[in-house]
């Protein structure tokens, strides 16, 4: 048999050079509700979740682990008459911010983990009430719990529904998880107070300086549009205070506008969608922006005179999101840029990380995407010398 010619060698690399490339950039194409129609025993807690809109926001995230509960676990949870919205804290309890299959759970460190959930990010959730703790039990079972319930178990793990590592992995357990502050009374979206969610997460110093600026009117006026807000912890605020009163009352007030830009952007959306933004303290030539870099899972705000990092979410509840940020942000339309050679600005204050128990959202594919594209071209190395010889 007679060697294949150049041209068919070409084709051949070719072909899977394009097979290598379509798998090297990780999607995220799961769609729970059309999982989980799949499965009639679950329609109940599929309908909720489309009602509640926990749905979309379940579609949007690359890495999450959701505890499905069957009709007749259902029917017990919706017999205790429930607003829909308390009912949406409910089940976020049940949405994990982690990526948990069957074999992982079995293999579970020291036998015990807290893990963070969907409801710790709604704002609702003092301390560690929005975590969930998985513990192995005797006889190969897997119990859960929420950490507010003082330590009682009250769901095991039934079986796998549906997993694709380590993007979406549905789970049954056979009980609701209960939790007293995901149980609480809650108020209509519409009711909700972006200041006393702040204060209730670390932020209650920077939502004292929103009220007493008249800047919350500004960032309550933007929410139903769509509002994402950079909130300095408590103790960046602190260090700040001394600069902060040597600003004239308009400055201050756009120094604080400066903490928000007009539209929804989740973690998911900040990684992806870098660049120039605009905030809601932008008037005409005073652009008063920032840009968002993306650095190894480690997203970064930088306006030419600080570079602040995002250390937690407060909220993520569409169309607000509040995250945390380890600096203040000082546009360079009242703060002198810092010269790439001069070190770090005079008027930047310190860079005081406070130690946080926010979990932020992983994709559970870093160094994926490195490793296939240094495969990738290792393959167009091989086709290229092939051609050559």
């Amino acid at each position: 048999m007679s060697p294949p010619s150049t041209a068919t060698l070409f084709s051949y690399s070719l072909a899977l050079l394009f097979l290598l490339l379509s798998f090297s950039t990780p999607t995220n194409a799961s769609n729970i509700t059309l999982i989980l129609a799949k499965y009639p025993q679950f329609s109940t807690f599929n309908h909720y979740l489309t009602a509640t809109h926990l749905a979309s926001q379940i579609n949007r995230r690359q890495t999450i682990t959701v505890l499905a509960l069957d009709n007749t676990a259902m029917s017990s949870l919706l017999s205790r008459h429930f607003s829909l919205y308390t009912l949406k804290n409910v089940l976020s309890l049940h949405i994990l911010v982690d990526y948990f299959g069957a074999k992982k759970l079995h293999r579970i460190s020291k036998g015990s983990t807290l893990t963070s959930t969907m409801f710790q990010a709604t704002g609702s959730a003092s301390g560690t009430s929005g975590y969930v703790n998985i513990t192995n039990l005797k006889g190969g079972k897997v119990g859960f719990g929420a950490e507010d319930n003082e330590g009682k178990l009250d769901a095991t793990f039934v079986k796998s529904i549906k997993e694709i590592p380590y993007n979406i992995s549905i789970i049954q357990i056979s009980h609701p998880l209960d939790s007293t502050e995901a149980e609480a009374p809650t108020a209509a979206p519409s009711e909700l107070n972006l200041t006393d969610i702040m204060s209730k997460q670390g932020c209650k110093a920077f939502a004292g300086l929103l009220q007493a600026s008249g800047a919350d009117e500004t960032f309550n006026q933007n929410i139903d549009a769509g509002l994402t807000v950079f909130c300095p912890t408590d103790k960046v605020v602190s260090d700040f205070m001394p600069k902060y009163r040597n600003l004239t009352a308009p400055k201050k007030k756009s120094l604080l506008l400066y903490h928000g830009i007009p539209v929804y952007m989740n973690m998911q959306m900040l990684k992806t969608n870098t660049g120039t933004m605009n905030t809601l303290a932008t008037d005409g030539a005073n652009k008063f922006d920032f840009t968002v870099d993306n650095n190894q899972e480690v997203v970064s705000l930088d306006t030419t005179v600080v570079t602040a990092k995002i250390t937690g979410i407060v909220k993520d509840e569409e169309p607000l999101m509040v995250l945390k940020i380890n600096k203040v942000l000082l546009p360079k339309e009242m703060y002198k840029p810092v010269e790439p050679a001069s070190g770090p600005s005079a008027d930047a204050p310190a860079d005081s990380t406070p130690a946080d128990d926010q979990t932020l959202d992983h994709d559970g594919v870093g160094g994926l995407g490195d490793r296939r594209m240094g495969m990738v071209m290792v393959v167009l190395s091989l086709c290229i010398g092939m051609l050559l010889i």
